[in-house]
């Protein structure tokens, strides 16, 4: 007869020796529809030529495998999984208990178990089980009980490392919890651990990711002051980043140069950062002398760098020179990606290049750059601003939608203000309709386009109806669209509707802005109503809403009706002195109230410096002058003499 392995014997007496485990083991067998023999073989050592899943460990010869976690994922934790425990000879330690924290157990279970652990005497969480609970509580997304398990290891006597250290700054700022990662890192520090550059580093991320930039150069200095950590590449293009977008491009510079003086090799990263803010603020020649500097260092540009590059040079007008660039990057080695080319889409469509664009959106597929919404979009506009036709336009829109890209509701606004200019009023309509089918919220800038297009074929209540139906919708509306319509209003002598509108947006907190200034400026004009319209322009600088050329050139228009000849050339005359010169509306103006009096003499030395001032005569320009003279020609002899 075989000889028992006294292990199983052992086990055996265990299991039987208990009563209670005994009985509580039998009644879930009966719940758990297990008869008493699969349970016993639950604590069964296996076969050496068994597949069970096991965890050897060092301190025991007994095996942690899956008869273990059955029984957790049977009892849950309790004293039946606890007495499981001591009969499989299991020993609590800490790596028992990362174990046990990496299996699929509930995150109940887990975090009864991580408790129960931390009550027995002669065992103390470690860094190492913190962190996996932390794991544990951050994928199931239990932020609180997260951040409780966190204070716990700040506050305990384990020893917390720089690598942990960052992991908790990073899992707190995924989680958005920018402050509390502050706090805890300030905590530690101070008890348990000396933060290096990569902890340090690990901040500075997080405060720029969040926004956060004048605590990134605080925590900069207080790096520096440390005496021990010194900034390095990441460091400084954390840095650098914070500054550009601080506007402080001097501060940016003078890390720059602080960091090769040191001796380190600027990143791509940071010269890709210094180039887009040279061109943030204008500085062309600078940026692209910055990515001379870059080749002549031997850092490689990256498609990053090079869409910089090529935005930055579309936004000065400089389109050959992107496309240049574009050409350059190829011959390198550099392969575009979806972002470059649509930026390079969209400077060749504000450029009115409709066939470069084709040509480039044709390209993109042997660049293996997949087309999305901001390309379609971007070809959609450029097809409206070409004039063409409103079939080729309406094709590819459902060109898009049969390659499977869902329009967004910037691409329904793009095609509701397209058909609106092209009076499709109706089809702008349809498209908004479909805009709410789908779901999308309301979007101003389409209404803003309809209401603007009714308005403009004088029809006013489908105008208001759609402006109802804004302000029912969204609660408000934009300073833009209550703007368009005042104009309206005031186009059609509403000038009391108006006013209403102008008070009701200050009333909702819609600061207006020029437009709806001039708006209702306008408004007032054209009903005769030029001393209001002079107190609203008046109003309008005191409230520290600038005025522009179209500001100046209403209140010309209403003192030329109003006041004659002599106000509107008073008028003129500020505005040469001003910062807001005459435009040839301006001059037009001031030249229709001469002819209107008569005035040839002073029309003609007008129309003179007229042509000096660089402006060409226009229809307006000659209908005034022939008007003069028919003035001239229609007055008595008597007179002329």
């Amino acid at each position: 007869m075989a000889r028992r392995s006294p292990a199983l014997l052992i086990l055996k007496r265990a299991v039987s020796s208990s009563h209670i485990l005994s009985e509580r083991l039998n009644q879930t067998a009966n719940r758990h529809c297990f008869t008493e023999n699969e349970i016993v073989r639950m604590f069964k050592i296996p076969s050496s030529s068994s597949n069970t899943k096991i965890f050897r460990n060092s301190s025991s010869s007994r095996l942690l495998d899956e008869r273990f976690l059955r029984i957790l994922k049977i009892f849950k934790w309790g004293p039946d999984a606890e007495k499981a425990m001591e009969v499989l000879m299991l020993k609590l330690d800490h790596r028992l208990v990362r174990e046990v924290l990496k299996t699929d157990l509930e995150i109940g279970v887990k975090m009864q178990f991580f408790r129960w652990a931390a009550r027995r005497k002669k065992f103390e969480h470690d860094s190492s089980t913190f962190m996996a609970m932390v794991h544990c509580l951050d994928r199931q997304g239990l932020v609180g009980e997260m951040w409780k398990t966190i204070q716990e290891m700040a506050r305990g006597s384990c020893v917390v490392t720089p690598a942990d250290l960052s992991a908790i700054i990073r899992i707190l700022a995924n989680s958005k919890m920018v402050n509390k990662a502050c706090s805890i890192f300030y905590q530690i520090k101070l008890r348990k651990c000396r933060p290096t550059s990569a902890v340090y580093n690990t901040m500075i991320t997080m405060l720029l990711q969040g926004g956060h930039h004048e605590r990134v150069h605080e925590l900069y200095d207080e790096m520096c002051g440390e005496g021990s950590c010194f900034p390095d590449s990441i460091t400084y293009a954390a840095l650098i980043t914070a500054f550009c977008k601080l506007g402080r491009r001097d501060s940016a510079l003078r890390l720059f140069d602080e960091m090769k003086e040191n001796g380190m090799q600027p990143t791509p990263k940071i010269y890709t950062t210094l180039i887009a803010m040279f061109f943030g603020s204008k500085n062309v020649d600078s940026a692209l002398r910055l990515f001379a500097e870059m080749r002549d260092r031997c850092c490689s540009p990256t498609v990053y760098t090079y869409t910089e590059l090529i935005r930055g040079l579309g936004k000065a007008g400089r389109v050959e020179d992107a496309c240049h660039y574009f050409l350059q990057m190829q011959t390198e080695g550099c392969h575009p990606d979806t972002v470059l080319m649509n930026n390079l889409l969209n400077i060749l469509g504000k450029a009115g290049f409709l066939d470069d664009v084709m040509k480039i959106f044709n390209q993109m597929e042997s660049f293996r750059c997949a087309p999305n919404a901001v390309t379609y979009n971007t070809i959609i506009k450029t097809l409206f601003d070409s004039k063409s036709r409103a079939s080729e336009v309406a094709s590819w829109f459902e060109k898009m939608k049969e390659t499977g890209i869902a329009p967004t509701p910037f691409t329904y606004s793009i095609l509701i203000d397209g058909f609106c200019k092209t009076n499709r009023v109706e089809k702008a309509l349809i498209l908004l309709e479909e805009m709410d089918e789908k779901g999308f919220p309301p979007c101003p800038a389409a209404y803003c386009s309809l209401i603007d297009a009714l308005g403009k074929a004088r029809r006013y209540e489908a105008a208001c109806e759609l402006f109802q139906e804004l302000r029912e919708n969204c609660g408000s509306s934009s300073s833009r669209v209550y703007a368009i319509m005042i104009k309206h209003f005031g186009r059609c002598g509403r000038v009391n509707d108006a006013l209403e509108l102008f008070e009701e947006m200050k009333r909702l907190g819609c600061v207006p802005d020029t437009y709806a200034y001039n708006a209702l400026m306008s408004g007032m004009v054209r009903a005769g109503m030029v001393d209001e319209a002079l107190s609203l322009f008046r109003a309008m600088e005191e409230e520290g809403c600038e005025a522009d050329i179209n500001s100046h050139n209403i209140i010309l228009n209403g003192l030329a009706k109003a006041g004659g000849p002599k106000q509107a050339m008073e008028m003129l005359l500020r505005m040469k002195e001003s910062e807001h010169k005459p435009d040839a509306v301006s001059y037009n103006t001031v030249l229709g109230v001469l002819s209107r009096a008569g005035m040839f003499e002073e029309a003609s030395r007008l129309m003179k410096e007229m042509r000096v001032m660089g402006f060409d005569y226009d229809l307006i320009t000659h209908s005034s002058i022939l008007e003069a003279i028919g003035k001239v020609d229609d007055e008595p002899a008597d007179s002329v003499r």
